[in-house]
């Protein structure tokens, strides 16, 4: 996590916040990893699908099956790769089943 400081201080953008906050997230537990990603400037990544995808990871992590299916809905919007989406859809499916 130290080198993504120190990429964030010489080249900073919303998606080094990003993948700093997966690391977080992988390091220190999905609640850390979350509160990392609150802390992004979503607006920036609004486009992107990673960011409601590590949400929605995160939120799945914490049992938070409802808000994760939110989340992967809204990446599935967002994703164009044929396997990320396969991928996004196989976890909504698991969130769904689970509720």
């Amino acid at each position: 996590m130290g080198l993504y400081a120190t990429l964030a201080a010489v080249a900073p953008s919303p998606v080094v916040e990003l993948n700093r906050a997966a690391a977080i997230g992988m390091a220190e537990g999905p609640a850390a990893g979350l509160a990392a990603l609150d802390r992004i400037d979503a607006e920036a990544l609004r486009a992107y699908h990673l960011l409601p995808s590590a949400r929605a990871d995160f939120l799945r992590r914490l049992g938070r099956r409802a808000e994760a299916a939110a989340e992967y809905r809204a990446a599935l919007r967002l994703v164009d790769n044929t396997r990320e989406r396969a991928f996004l859809a196989t976890r909504l499916a698991e969130c769904e089943a689970a509720d």
